[in-house]
């Protein structure tokens, strides 16, 4: 038994130092458990987003969402443009509708999809520094507008403002 246990002992011990030697303090240098977006940023503002569509009312959907999304993934605060470090500014370039099923027979469109595509660009304010920018940057969200369903246009406009606003916050992380 004592042979046992030290064998035990000993796996074990090497196992815990493996696991910490593998972690690191710096996201930017191996598996950590800190933020991987920049800590030096504290607080970032996000104007509304400016609409070159017609489709209205889809650049307050989309900044909301994007401020949710740095509320929950980022350790940043968001506030006013004149006292934030960063600001994340951009614009939707397209909103379009695809079909994405039909009915047999009738050839109704029984599923579609909505795609936002924006341009934005995050900028330290201290130093006027691009951080990150896109371009051509886009999700989709879908919607059944047959029947029995129905749902409106709104529910597509939602998902793919939801599902963007999540990627955009996520590639606000530091670069590797």
């Amino acid at each position: 038994m004592t042979t046992a246990m030290a064998l035990l002992r000993t796996t074990l011990l090497l196992f815990i130092a493996a696991t910490l030697a593998s972690c690191s303090s710096d996201p930017t240098k191996g598996y950590s458990f800190e933020s991987a977006h920049d800590s030096t940023i504290r607080t970032v503002a996000v104007p509304i987003f400016s609409n070159d569509t017609f489709h209205h009312g889809v650049e307050l959907t989309l900044t909301e969402d994007i401020i949710k999304q740095i509320q929950r993934q980022t350790p940043w605060r968001v506030t006013s443009a004149e006292n934030a470090d960063a600001l994340l500014t951009g614009s939707i370039k397209g909103v379009n509708l695809r079909s994405l099923s039909t009915r047999t027979g009738s050839g109704f469109v029984q599923e579609m999809a909505v795609q936002i595509t924006v341009d934005f660009e995050f900028v330290d304010n201290r130093s006027g520094k691009a951080l990150t920018s896109r371009t051509g940057y886009s999700a989709l969200g879908s919607f059944a507008p047959a029947q029995p369903t129905g749902e409106r246009i709104d529910v597509g406009y939602a998902g793919a403002s939801q599902t963007l606003a999540r990627d955009l916050v996520g590639d606000l992380q530091q670069v590797w």
